[in-house]
């Protein structure tokens, strides 16, 4: 029997959003093509309270299935790997300030992941703050 490439997508998805702690419905799979380098996944969470995205984590494989694996086998480790960020942030123009957490290897990485897909110059960051080691 042929296996469905289909099921095993939405099968490592929800394995992916389980082992993160939130639902698939607040993850988005985001595919790039990569001509002659296979797929890159990016892999972004949506934050309802904050009405914002932020990428998790990216990576890459021959396909969309090999590089959902590799992300599979990311969220398995990625907390014996990176260390806890606390940003402090606020849509530019706006009075609110936001709380953010990300999981990444220094603190440019973690500005990334909040700067992911969006203008810079459209939030100001206040603080930056690398977590204590529970």
């Amino acid at each position: 029997m042929t296996r469905d490439n289909n099921l095993e997508i939405a099968k490592l998805q929800k394995e992916i959003g389980d082992h993160i702690g939130v639902g698939v419905d607040s993850l988005m799979f985001n595919y790039v093509d990569e001509p002659g380098q296979g797929a890159k996944l990016f892999l972004i969470t949506l934050n309802p309270r904050h009405n914002q995205s932020f990428l998790f984590h990216s990576t890459t494989g021959r396909d969309k299935l090999e590089a959902l694996q590799a992300m599979r086998e990311y969220v398995t480790t990625y907390k014996d790997r990176t260390s806890s960020y606390t940003i402090q942030w606020s849509v530019r123009g706006e009075r609110e300030l936001n709380t953010s957490y990300f999981r990444a290897k220094n603190i440019l990485d973690a500005l990334d992941k909040l700067f992911y897909d969006r203008d810079p110059n459209s939030i100001t960051v206040f603080s930056v703050i690398l977590n204590p080691i529970a």
